[in-house]
């Protein structure tokens, strides 16, 4: 009985699930902004349904895979069209990566800096490299790996471009839940083990997902591995800029260790990366007045 219920109710769960997180992380004016066509297009792409038969949407693929387009990379016909495309993912995966390469180089020292973990000094090497592994550990299986299956199962239910204004807008959210109770944190170990967990979960369905995927869909496919590279060359920029900037920022205000001037605290330095997720957020929202563009080219229209 339980899973007959289930084959038959589950579909209709999803469904509902997915129509809410729409609603909640996407403006309800933004819809609007398309003019009826593009719209039609574009919530086509969002959903991951297509209009055309198969049989048609792979012959037209392949007739658009072997005919060259007539202008290059540096080119003003590829900056009228794509160039908006190729700052926006580049932005984004560049905001990304200071915030995700931030918490997850320095997991050890936010632990111990809220007391889950206790100080390197009081651990033998071994003790500490055990302890350090286990809660990283944790963190995977309650974040990381559960983030991806479900971009996994709901991409084509939300697409990408929901996944990712809502990763951007629950990292958002729950960077701030660690960082305003932060006091709070230090006495509830387990409380604060879900939150950071939670901000792992969303990046990874979100934005640490999408933005693989959505350059390698929406620019020429002659360019599309030069474009592609070039926002990933700029999302490693950004995890260049969040190691070293949080190894300085992080720093105690009046005790840092050795070498290293007084920063801003780990408290603040949640705040900076909450900014930074909203950042990302921002952009993404914005580039979604061309949106109806993207999804012409995902749909090979060019």
């Amino acid at each position: 009985m339980l899973m007959a219920w289930s084959s038959s109710r589950l579909p209709l769960l999803s469904t509902g699930v997915c129509k809410c997180l729409k609603q909640l992380v996407i403006p309800p004016w933004l819809p609007r902004m398309q003019n009826k066509a593009s719209s039609k297009t574009w919530f086509k792409v969002i959903r991951g349904r297509a209009a055309e038969p198969e049989s048609d949407k792979v012959d037209q693929t392949l007739l658009l895979e072997t005919q060259p387009i007539p202008y290059g990379l540096f080119s003003q016909e590829f900056a009228k069209r794509h160039g908006l495309h190729l700052v926006g993912t580049s932005v984004c995966w560049f905001l990304l990566d200071i915030a995700f390469y931030s918490q997850n180089l320095f997991q050890k020292d936010i632990f111990t800096a809220v007391g889950w973990l206790p100080a390197a000094k009081t651990m033998s090497a071994i003790e500490e490299v055990f302890t350090v592994a286990r809660a990283q550990t944790i963190i995977v299986i309650c974040g990381l790996i559960p983030g991806y299956w479900f971009t996994v199962a709901f991409i084509d239910y939300l697409g990408r471009f929901t996944i990712q204004l809502m990763g951007f807008f629950f990292m958002t959210v729950f960077m701030l839940a660690l960082a305003i109770p932060y006091h709070h944190w230090t006495q509830n170990h387990i409380g604060f083990v879900v939150m950071y967990s939670l901000t792992f979960f969303f990046a990874n369905f979100g934005p640490n997902s999408t933005t693989f995927i959505v350059p390698a869909e929406i620019f020429p496919a002659r360019l599309r591995s030069t474009c592609h590279g070039i926002s990933a060359a700029s999302g490693k920029a950004g995890a260049i800029v969040g190691a070293f900037g949080f190894l300085y920022a992080a720093q105690s205000k009046t005790n840092p260790d050795a070498g290293y001037r007084p920063g801003i605290g780990v408290r603040n330095t949640l705040f900076v990366l909450a900014c930074i997720n909203f950042l990302g957020y921002i952009v993404y929202l914005i580039g979604s007045r061309v949106q109806g563009k993207i999804a012409r080219g995902i749909d090979g229209r060019e």
